[in-house]
């Protein structure tokens, strides 16, 4: 790989800064993708550039993320820009046990887990028992009142639910 964003002759006017920084992100994006096609195993939950070129990546794995993960990803991108040319900070984390899951490689490798699951309508703690490309399949249990005679009774649910119709979905933990 060779470096990007080389010193410019840059005049300092907003409009240049402008295009510069417009330059920087998209420099970043590159590298990332970079990065990230050269490991099939991770994939870009977040990318967050902000005016003072502080990078923040989010990475997740379907088989989880190291720490080495987060360094490899770092290096990746942070070797091949030039910090004579910009100023930048650059931070590589993996999603958080309690993030919200945004993708649907983080559902399929969350099956089998508990998932507390928001809707418009609703909310549901449930098993995600399966995922695909274009919806989830919560099933859960719950004691409802018999439909004869007194007492409850065990009765089982399950729901499919297409992606566009979840507002939050997050693994819960259970210990």
């Amino acid at each position: 790989m060779h470096r990007y964003l080389r010193k410019r002759d840059n005049e300092g006017s907003a409009a240049s800064l402008f295009y510069y920084n417009m330059d920087f992100k998209k420099t970043v994006q590159d590298l990332l993708d970079q990065a990230l096609a050269e490991r099939a195993d991770l994939f870009l939950i977040d990318l967050k550039i902000s005016d003072l070129n502080k990078v923040e990546i989010t990475i997740d794995g379907d088989k989880g993320v190291t720490l080495q993960d987060c360094i490899d990803i770092s290096r990746a991108v942070e070797h091949n820009l030039d910090r004579e040319a910009v100023d930048f900070a650059i931070d590589v984390a993996s999603a958080g046990v309690g993030s919200p899951l945004k993708n649907v490689r983080q559902y399929k490798k969350n099956v089998g887990r508990t998932l507390k699951v928001k809707t418009e309508t609703k909310e549901i703690e449930a098993t995600l028992a399966e995922a695909n490309d274009e919806n989830i399949k919560l099933s859960w249990s719950a004691r409802e009142p018999k439909k004869i005679g007194k007492g409850k009774e065990t009765v089982q649910h399950e729901l499919i639910l297409p992606y566009a119709e979840i507002k939050q979905a997050i693994v819960t933990i259970t210990f």
